[in-house]
């Protein structure tokens, strides 16, 4: 169980939107219209959600502290971001799982094996930004869809890479793909004037599995020696 988790979990939480790829629309409930707003209308919509572009890009590092529940265990994990760089540290079992991009290189250690990350993830990590969301980058996209799940409309931006759900009447996000699965963002919180998901439901490769972030710490507690 362990040596499954920490990929899957990594892909959930550090995918860049470039990253994602192809998600599940087994939920969906209509087809697809075509929108008359556009895809840089639905992310900017989506950075004034969160609290303002001008805020988000005010944040220079974050600590992000978790529960994960992964078949019936809870997991800690924090991570430490500063830009294109992270560290994550999770713990089940007295165990621990890591994870490190010091914005170049980075490895994965889990169990006593250390791995680098596979070259191809480099260069997209290398595009990472502290608050994800100003990872999107609108020329990604041709046309905005709106569709329905649950009866509710959410206007979708897609790609070859994947399908980004956004909530019409918030302008949050609501679904997203990554290689090995979709995540749900089912709640948010807000730290400091910046909403943040508070509970993400994630299922792939045959996990079903709920992040819960339990604290956001701005601008304070990281350097470049955490990245080491």
């Amino acid at each position: 169980m362990k040596k499954i988790i920490l990929p899957f979990f990594c892909a959930i939480v550090f995918s860049t939107p470039a990253m994602a790829q192809k998600t599940s629309t087994a939920t969906i409930k209509s087809e697809a219209a075509t929108s008359q707003i556009t895809p840089k209308q639905v992310i900017d919509n989506y950075l004034t959600a969160l609290g303002g572009k001008a805020k988000l890009e005010s944040v220079k590092s974050a600590i992000i502290e978790n529960v994960i529940n992964a078949q019936g265990m809870d997991i800690n994990s924090t991570t430490k971001k500063m830009g294109n760089k992270f560290k994550s540290v999770q713990t089940v079992m007295g165990q621990e799982m890591t994870q490190v991009f010091d914005g170049e290189k980075g490895y994965r250690s889990q169990m006593g094996n250390k791995s680098d990350i596979p070259a191809e993830q480099i260069a997209e990590l290398k595009n990472s930004k502290t608050i994800d969301a100003l990872g999107y980058d609108a020329s990604k996209f041709q046309a905005v869809t709106v569709e329905k799940i649950d009866g509710k409309d959410y206007n979708v931006l897609s790609s070859e890479k994947g399908k980004f759900y956004f909530d019409a009447a918030t302008g949050l996000l609501y679904k997203a793909g990554s290689p090995q699965g979709d995540a749900i963002m089912k709640s948010y919180m807000t730290v400091d004037g910046i909403k943040f998901p508070e509970l993400i439901e994630a299922e792939g490769g045959g996990q079903k599995v709920s992040i819960r972030t339990t604290k956001v710490t701005l601008n304070s507690g990281v350097s470049d020696a955490d990245f080491k």
